[in-house]
């Protein structure tokens, strides 16, 4: 089969697609024939090894963390699983191996596909609405009738939060280009701000959460529109713990961890005409140094898409 390898932490140009056997599978887990494998910011950083310290790889590596597809085949203890199942799962960034025409998964990280979505569209679904879902509801605790301000609320993560937000019956203001205005309101933010030409901080204040996927000065920023008790969660990178004492809020680092169940929520969701995957673009496998590229640029509207077929 063909996979997306490096081998050896580099940068994008050292991503490379190979010819490698079809994985085995263990007892506890399922081969998946991939429909489509979605590009996160993670990948970027796995390939140039700047969370080695938490994912350390071992290479040659193979790419790719979600992924839709077809189940082939289950081990003995993963009788939960049907060949011709639809499935998505989010394998073990350690693991990887999503940017492949098969792909192993322990059946723990594998959860039914969305029926109202196309298979290769709920790709984007897992690491996206997972990490959301993580953020809004299990660290920060999000609350109907709640301000929640969600940072470039057009991108993949910032997407699905904009729309399980505005479920969770919170008010939604979400930054993004004004370009993406239109799209914002229709995800189920109530206000748009856009960062091109607007400040969010002048504003927005007594904001109930912050859900920050950037980082940078925009999370320094964050703290001064949130009230007394607000949490600012972050995505990004570790919030500085004494701002955070200085502003009287809680600022957490949220470290996504794949939750067959959650994934199994948002899939419901997804069912229910609730939350939707929003796709900016797809690629061939051979395609995958430029749909990485786009994906760097920090510009994508939503997931970009890899299709190994």
């Amino acid at each position: 089969m063909k996979a997306a390898r490096i081998h050896a932490y580099g940068d994008r140009g050292s991503v490379a697609v190979e010819e490698v056997p079809v994985p085995e599978v263990g007892p506890d887990e399922v081969l998946i024939r991939v429909a489509a494998a979605s590009i996160n910011p993670l990948d970027l950083k796995l390939i140039g090894g700047g969370l080695d310290t938490y994912f350390p790889l071992s290479f040659p590596y193979a790419l790719g963390t979600d992924l839709a597809g077809i189940v082939e085949r289950a081990g003995p203890l993963a009788a939960r699983w049907r060949p011709g199942d639809r499935v998505i799962a989010r394998p073990d960034p350690v693991r990887g191996g999503a940017f492949a025409e098969f792909a192993a998964v322990p059946a723990a990280w594998i959860a039914p596909a969305p029926t109202t979505l196309p298979l290769t569209t709920a790709a984007g679904l897992p690491t996206a609405a997972g990490t959301a879902w993580q953020a809004l509801f299990e660290t920060a605790h999000l609350k109907a009738g709640q301000t929640v301000l969600v940072h470039a609320g057009a991108g993949g993560v910032g997407s699905a939060a904009v729309q399980l937000a505005r479920v969770a019956g919170a008010r939604v203001v979400a930054t993004g280009s004004g370009a993406n205005a239109e799209l914002l309101r229709r995800l189920g933010a109530a206000q748009v701000i856009d960062y091109r030409t607007e400040d969010f901080a002048a504003q927005l204040r007594d904001v109930d959460v912050v859900l920050d996927t950037i980082g940078g000065e925009t999370q320094h920023r964050s703290f001064a529109v949130l009230r007394p008790g607000g949490v600012l969660a972050s995505i990004a990178s570790p919030p500085d713990e004494a701002l955070a004492r200085a502003h009287g809020v809680s600022a957490p680092f949220v470290f996504h961890q794949t939750d067959a169940t959650r994934l199994g929520l948002a899939v419901g969701l997804c069912d229910a005409g609730s939350l939707t995957v929003v796709v900016d673009r797809e690629h061939s496998l051979e395609e995958l140094a430029a749909a990485l590229d786009h994906v760097a640029s920090g510009h994508a509207r939503g997931k970009v898409l890899i299709r190994p077929a």
